[in-house]
């Protein structure tokens, strides 16, 4: 199965992540701004990730770089979503991107994977969950480092079965 990992990342935090979920994937990480229309559709599964700025943004290389989105094919292909993002101090808007993300997605035609549970985070609203769960993978890594490694390895698990 071959995996591109593709994020946005300022201050490397989001880079670190998809750099942790391409080496469990067995897969490739590309920055968005370096993207390539066959990054997005010559793999088996697209992943995609961003930090969540402000009050529920995308990070600015992903905004600058979202109509890569609408330059490729994605009716049918699998695609998962983590974000990054602060529950404490933007509670209403915790990991806001993803849910951003995959709308764009979906609009597409993609088939979104890699659902996760909304137990044991603590924020008031997130244009990310959806049906009551997660689209992708959600982390603090402000404020719950020590449940990442826990949650990425239960996420690609599910992601390869």
């Amino acid at each position: 199965m071959s995996i591109t990992v593709i994020y946005g990342s300022d201050g490397g935090g989001t880079k670190a992540v998809a750099s942790r979920i391409a080496a469990k994937l067995k897969g490739q990480a590309v920055d968005i701004r370096k993207a390539k229309p066959a990054d997005f559709e010559n793999c088996d599964l697209l992943v995609l990730g961003s930090p969540t700025y402000g009050l529920g943004e995308l990070q600015c290389d992903w905004e600058d770089h979202i109509g890569k989105l609408d330059e490729v094919n994605l009716e049918g292909k699998a695609v998962a979503l983590f974000g990054t993002g602060d529950q404490m101090t933007y509670p209403d808007s915790f990991v806001d991107a993803i849910g951003i993300l995959y709308d764009r997605v979906v609009e597409k035609g993609a088939r979104v994977v890699g659902f996760t549970d909304t137990e044991g985070y603590d924020f008031t609203g997130s244009v990310a969950v959806r049906d009551g769960r997660f689209v992708g993978l959600a982390l603090d890594e402000d404020n719950q480092s020590s449940q990442t490694e826990r949650r990425i390895t239960a996420w690609t698990n599910q992601l390869t079965q």
